[in-house]
């Protein structure tokens, strides 16, 4: 070969790999923009809104979905008679005229009116034959059973751009599980340039929202919402919380408070109405935390049920301060069992110095007092141990009875949930499956976190808690035939630095049945005024639902 020819030859190399070069250059490296300057070229980019996925019960009925909406436009270019589409459209759409003679004036290929109309409007505009006006279809979300679980659901608000955005419960903690991701269609315009408004092309890269499937049964929560309100009502109370939860693998089964909200009209509310206080407020728990205490002073083997207090035959004086029984009746030689059963401080107060200031602290941390649970809701907050350095010993006797402490109700039914697993406590949750937008279902497995206390010491303590529901205060309103293992509480709110005695906090926290328990669950009753006490307010409610929850989940009475 030829020097010439060789000359030849490479100079087609040359030239050919500069062509392959070019093309790639525009073809795959600059290719994203050629499309963005295709599309301003040749169509208009429009945000596709994607649908928003829906909040279903364990019976797979929606608490929270969508309704069709549209969203109104219009190409100013393409409308004939501007003047007469602006009164028409502003007449249906309840729209100042001077407004939309605005937008039809700019000029643009599309320009938004509106969003959110619904289906009848649509179809009058659409009758008018009005040219240049097009519709988009939306979602507006909607929650069919109105105020139920609304705490546990949140509201779907907008964002400082405008935009969709799920607050409190469960539509702020999964919204972005929920909203999905916008797409983008392109306005089809035809060869001249005008957008086609009857066609969009199909949209690209977005995806609908996921469903959750909820642990949430529609019946009790619609029950435990409606015997809640009923004994608000009855007992004079400002207000009051109950939780209901499967102890054995943390599924919250209801969960409520009141006063709650509308989420359909949430605009008409208070914020302050909007936090789950279930989740969200702390409290003193007072004699509810009790069993806390005494399970840890169990599982340490510094006590036995039979275990008589020595120093319980009268107040107890520690730190300059003077701690009596609620009733200032005292029990000289009172054992374990009573001491739950008459709910008696003074008792608790020898099971404290028992366990001790590091062991306390030590079984706290393992009852997740004093931290978030890690439920799937927005707004959880936990209550603060103090540091070790920090307490007093009147604050380790006080703890025992649960005044001086404040937790929230979730760290409470959780803690007590361990004593019904067998010392296993587990995560509650809500949610339990994700439904993918091809019908897939993706479960969330049950989460085990610590065991507090050992087998037999939970075993041991729910016999005490079953001894305290037959003879204890509350042993009036108990249910006959059912074994059920709980504990009153009635605390003094604290408030500018002492505590009012006329003002409480009154509870019931409990388990049934006893030995196979279906259901763990916590009344709250804020305030009440016809009695300060929760034998005689927060338990009546408890057991009101205890018996329809019995019913529910078909267990049959039998000899105690």
């Amino acid at each position: 070969m030829t020097w010439r020819h060789k000359f030849s030859l490479l100079a087609f190399l040359f030239i050919f790999l500069l062509v392959i070069s070019r093309l790639f250059y525009w073809q795959v490296i600059k290719a994203s923009e050629l499309s963005a300057i295709g599309q301003l070229q040749y169509g208009t980019a429009i945000k596709i809104i994607p649908k928003r996925g829906e909040i279903k019960t364990s019976d797979n009925f929606p608490l929270a979905t969508n309704k069709i909406s549209y969203q109104i436009f219009a190409n100013p270019k393409e409308v004939k008679n501007k003047e007469l589409t602006a009164r028409s459209l502003s007449s249906l759409l309840e729209l100042d005229v001077a407004s939309v003679s605005a937008q039809l004036a700019l000029d643009k290929f599309w320009v938004p009116i509106q969003s959110g109309i619904g289906i009848d409007t649509k179809n009058k505009i659409e009758n008018l034959n009005l040219t240049g006006i097009g519709f988009i279809e939306q979602y507006k979300r909607f929650y069919p059973e109105a105020s139920v679980a609304a705490h546990l659901l949140g509201f779907v608000g907008k964002d400082e751009n405008g935009t969709d955005k799920g607050y409190f419960g469960l539509e702020g903690y999964y919204d972005r599980l929920l909203r999905g991701e916008e797409g983008i269609a392109t306005q089809v315009k035809d060869a001249l340039g005008r957008p086609i408004l009857a066609k969009l092309s199909t949209a690209t890269g977005g995806s609908n929202g996921k469903n959750l499937i909820l642990s949430v049964d529609r019946a009790i929560q619609f029950l435990a919402e409606q015997k809640l309100k009923n004994g608000i009502e009855k007992y004079g109370a400002r207000g009051g919380m109950v939780g209901v939860m499967n102890p054995k693998n943390g599924e919250i089964l209801a969960l409520a408070s009141f006063p709650t909200f509308d989420p359909r009209d949430y605009a008409s509310y208070t914020e302050e109405l909007f936090r789950n206080t279930f989740i969200s407020d702390l409290y003193e728990p007072g004699s509810t935390f009790k069993p806390i205490i005494m399970s840890s002073a169990l599982d340490l083997k510094v006590v036995t049920p039979e275990t008589k207090c020595s120093i319980c035959s009268g107040p107890i004086s520690i730190g300059g301060f003077d701690i009596h029984t609620w009733n200032d009746k005292y029990y000289p030689n009172i054992n374990m069992i009573e001491t739950i059963q008459h709910s008696d401080n003074t008792g608790m107060v020898f099971v404290s110095q028992k366990l001790g200031l590091d062991k306390t602290i030590l079984y706290l941390d393992k009852f997740g007092i004093g931290k978030n649970t890690g439920i799937d809701l927005q707004g959880e907050v936990s209550g603060v141990l103090k540091d070790k350095e920090r307490w007093y010993q009147v604050d380790l006797a006080t703890t025992a009875f649960g005044q001086g402490i404040s937790i929230t109700p979730i760290e409470l039914l959780s803690a007590i949930s361990s004593i019904a697993n067998g010392g296993i406590r587990m995560e509650p949750h809500v949610v339990r499956a994700v439904e993918n937008e091809d019908g897939s279902i993706v479960n969330i497995p049950p989460k085990p976190l610590v065991s507090p206390i050992k087998a037999e010491t939970a075993k041991m303590m729910t016999e005490i808690m079953v001894n305290a529901v037959n003879k204890g205060e509350a042993s009036w309103a108990r249910l006959k035939g059912y074994r059920i293992a709980g504990k009153t509480g009635t605390a003094s709110i604290p408030i500018a630095g002492h505590y009012d005695p006329n003002q409480t906090i009154a509870s019931f926290v409990g388990f049934a049945p006893a030995e196979d328990p279906k259901f763990v669950m916590l009344i709250i009753v804020d305030r009440p005024t016809t009695s300060i006490y929760g034998a005689e307010t927060a338990a009546p409610i408890f057991f009101d639902i205890a018996r329809s929850l019995l019913t529910y989940f078909k267990v049959t009475p039998g000899s105690e």
